[in-house]
């Protein structure tokens, strides 16, 4: 036979510990409700963070409430058996014809959906924070403040972090948060590295991160650069380009270009040997097309079966190239260069671009000692060397040093030691190997193909020279590169980066 009669709650349940879990796990449940339905429903709910505090955050609290019911049942049991008798008082009977009664009774009711909305509204805003760029670059602001200040002048910069750090999804995001707990502990220690280590071996694919707002199959035509080189005499020295961007979908026979590595009409492969992947000897590429598979191995210092057996083969995407899309530190020479273009600095001041850049490039304790050095070599410089200048131009002179330290501002940070030869910049091949990592001519396959380091395949010289004698391009090949220094062949034998490490005029 069925019971029939009234149910009722075991007499343990009837204590304080139990009362309050009871609550949290309804709250909690009616949040993680809310979200979820958010979560479902709308496109703005869906980010990186939802799936830590929807799928995560939000059923812990759940679970820890649920945990609180039966440890307060097991705490009023063994107070009942020590003492003989209940933790609280017998519930109160509610009377509502009582008008004090019913009026306490709605006033509880309508503070509890008040509560439940409140905490609702700030479980959302909690996450909306945890989404923000402020969240990431200024909370932990000792470690991440080189990164965060090369960001907010990014390319990028309207991108949020978690966009590319961490992608849509909660998978993705549980994964790197649960990689990174240590990093939080690095933090409250401060024990963490200094510099901040780039995550490169934990980056998400870039068709899921990079590739929501870049479209691989569009085409790019030539696009056109002007690089402007300030030599040691304060001459600038121009190089236009015409780029070969490339791209496109091979459906359409437009595959070609810088972006023909994109794995669109092939796929390419690699192993690196340094932790920064700056050292290349093993490169398999497949063309999709057709299945044909050539494998490119360093002629000085080829990989053994053994070698290859244990290695990481990675597959090439658009990080192998533009590593630094939101956190580029300037070079000396690249910052210097900038702001004498841009003429925040007085290019009549002699020789102001070395004096700057060995200013910028000294190791420095940190960072007031920097501005304050800064200061005093620059104008200890033309006080020794060019004494009436230094007196007739004082205004100019300040000018600059102004501008070399907010050049120091944003992109040494000496505390972190974080600065430009910290973080190899992989585009192009002028301060660091970038494409010269495998565009060597000393990368050969089995049937004498080698990767071949020519200038033509990604640009051509349009035109170049001094900025009041430059020399034009009359046919589609472009001019053969001219050093602005006469260095003989010697730039056709050496790589860029073998004597431009961003320190030279």
């Amino acid at each position: 036979m069925w019971n029939t009669g009234a149910t009722r709650l075991p007499p343990a349940l009837h204590n304080r510990i139990s009362y309050a879990g009871a609550v949290i796990a309804v709250l909690a449940l009616v949040v993680f409700g809310f979200l979820l339905l958010l979560h479902t429903l709308t496109d703005a709910a869906k980010a990186p963070y939802a799936g830590l505090v929807i799928f995560v955050l939000v059923p812990a609290v759940l679970l820890g409430g649920l945990f609180l019911i039966p440890l307060g049942m097991l705490v009023e049991y063994r107070h009942v058996r020590r003492t003989g008798r209940p933790s609280l008082p017998r519930l109160p009977v509610i009377d509502l014809n009582d008008p004090r009664q019913r009026n306490a009774t709605a006033i509880f009711a309508i503070g509890s959906l008040i509560l439940l909305f409140l905490t609702v509204f700030g479980s959302f805003e909690a996450y909306e924070a945890t989404e923000s760029v402020a969240f990431c670059g200024a909370v932990c602001h000792t470690a991440m403040q080189p990164e965060y200040t090369r960001y907010r002048s990014s390319p990028h910069a309207r991108v949020r972090c978690v966009d590319c750090h961490v992608g849509p999804g909660a998978d993705w995001f549980v994964k790197a948060k649960i990689r990174g707990m240590h990093q939080v502990y690095g933090v409250l220690s401060g024990t963490f590295p200094r510099p901040i280590p780039v995550p490169i071996e934990n980056l998400r694919p870039a068709e899921e991160t990079c590739e929501q707002c870049h479209w691989r199959q569009q085409f790019f035509h030539g696009q056109e650069r002007r690089l402007v080189h300030y030599l040691a005499d304060n001459t600038p020295w121009e190089i236009h380009l015409r780029i070969d961007t490339g791209g496109g979908d091979p459906a359409l026979l437009q595959a070609g270009g810088i972006h023909w590595h994109m794995n669109i009409a092939n796929r390419i492969e690699y192993v690196a040997t340094d932790p920064q992947r700056q050292v290349i000897p093993w490169v398999r590429l497949t063309d999709v097309r057709t299945g044909a598979v050539t494998v490119y191995q360093a002629t000085d210092a080829p990989l053994t079966e053994e070698q290859l057996a244990g290695a990481t083969i990675r597959r090439m995407d658009c990080m192998d190239c533009h590593n630094r899309p939101a956190h580029r530190f300037r070079s000396p020479h690249d910052a210097m260069n900038l702001a004498l273009a841009a003429g925040r600095i007085d290019p009549t001041l002699p020789s102001i671009e070395q004096v700057g850049i060995e200013a910028l490039a000294a190791d420095h304790p940190s960072s007031p000692e920097a501005l304050r050095t800064i200061d005093e070599q620059v104008r200890g410089f033309y006080t020794k060397n060019h004494t009436d200048l230094a007196r007739v131009h004082s205004d100019a002179i300040t000018r600059a040093i102004t501008e070399v330290q907010a050049i120091y501002r944003e992109n040494f940070f000496p505390e972190m030691r974080a600065r430009w030869d910290a973080y190899p910049d992989n585009i192009g091949h002028f301060i660091f190997p970038g494409c010269f990592r495998c565009h060597d001519d000393r990368h050969r396959s089995a049937d004498g193909k080698t990767i071949e380091k020519r200038c033509t395949s990604c640009h051509a010289i349009t035109a170049q020279g001094r900025a009041t004698a430059l020399t034009f391009a009359t046919d589609e090949q472009g001019l053969t590169f001219e050093h602005p220094a006469e260095i003989g062949d010697l730039w056709k034998e050496m790589a860029c980066n073998e004597c431009h490490k961003g320190t030279i005029p």
